[in-house]
C-alpha cells in the first residue's frame, strides 16, 4: 500500500489498541517520539506489550504509572529498563540474537505494530534502516502495521538494511540527531585494567 502520511504522532499511533504487542526498533534508531506517543496512548488502553533489544533515550513506558496499561519484554536488558524488570514491572526473555526472527515469524510473539526509525526513500522507494539493522528487518516484515519515524539525520547504510518505503503503514518526519553514549571519563582501576591487558598484546598482534 501506498504510506499516509501522518500529521501527529497521536493520528500515526490510532490504530493501536488493547492487548496488542508492539516492537520497537532499538540501539541509536530507538523511534523516541513515537515511543512517547506510545506511553500517551497507553494510559488509555490496557495490558499493552512492547518487545525490544536495547532501547537509548528515555523509557517511559516502563514507569511505575503504566503498569497495566503498558508491559515491556526485553530481549535483552539496557540500563532505561533494568530497575523496571528487577522490580517486576517488566519482563526480560533471555535469547540468542540470532533466535530472535523466529519468535516474531512462528507465531511466538507474533507482531501487532512494529514501531522503526529509517531514512528518508531513496530513488528506488527503500528506506534503510541505517545504523541499527539487527533484528528491525525480520520485525517490520512480520508485524502487521509498520509505523516510522522518517530522520532526515538517518544515514542511508548499504547490504541487507532496508524496506520498501510502500510497506510502511503510516510515519512522521522528523530532523533530529541520532542517539549517542557519551563518553565516560576513565577511572584509574580502569586504566590499569587496561594497561595490565596491554602488557599481555605483542605488539604487532593481531586481535
Amino acid at each position: 500500500m501506498t504510506p499516509t502520511r501522518a500529521t501527529s504522532v497521536e493520528a500515526a499511533l490510532a490504530s493501536l489498541g488493547d492487548g496488542m504487542r508492539v516492537y520497537l526498533h532499538g540501539g541509536a534508531a530507538t523511534p523516541t517520539p513515537l515511543l512517547e506517543g506510545l506511553t500517551a496512548r497507553a494510559r488509555a488502553l490496557r495490558d499493552v506489550e512492547t518487545v525490544s533489544l536495547h532501547l537509548e533515550g528515555p523509557a517511559p513506558h516502563v514507569a511505575p504509572e503504566l503498569a497495566g496499561h503498558v508491559r515491556h519484554n526485553a530481549l535483552f536488558i539496557s540500563a532505561n529498563v533494568r530497575e523496571a524488570v528487577n522490580s517486576g514491572r517488566a519482563d526480560f526473555t533471555p535469547v540468542f540474537l540470532h533466535d530472535i526472527p523466529a519468535l516474531f515469524t512462528d507465531g511466538t510473539l507474533p507482531l501487532d505494530l512494529a514501531l522503526i526509525q529509517v531514512s528518508p526513500p531513496n530513488e528506488d522507494g527503500l528506506c534503510s534502516l541505517g545504523v541499527a539493522v539487527d533484528v528491525a528487518r525480520p520485525a517490520a516484515g512480520a508485524a502487521r502495521t509498520v509505523i516510522a519515524e522518517v530522520n532526515a539525520r538517518m544515514p542511508f547504510t548499504h547490504g541487507d538494511s532496508t524496506i520498501p518505503f510502500a510497506t510502511i503503514d503510516a510515519y512522521i518526519e522528523t530532523d533530529r540527531p541520532l542517539h549517542t553514549v557519551p563518553r565516560l571519563p576513565v577511572t584509574e582501576e580502569q586504566a590499569a585494567i587496561g594497561r595490565q591487558v596491554a602488557s599481555l598484546i605483542d605488539d604487532g598482534a593481531t586481535l
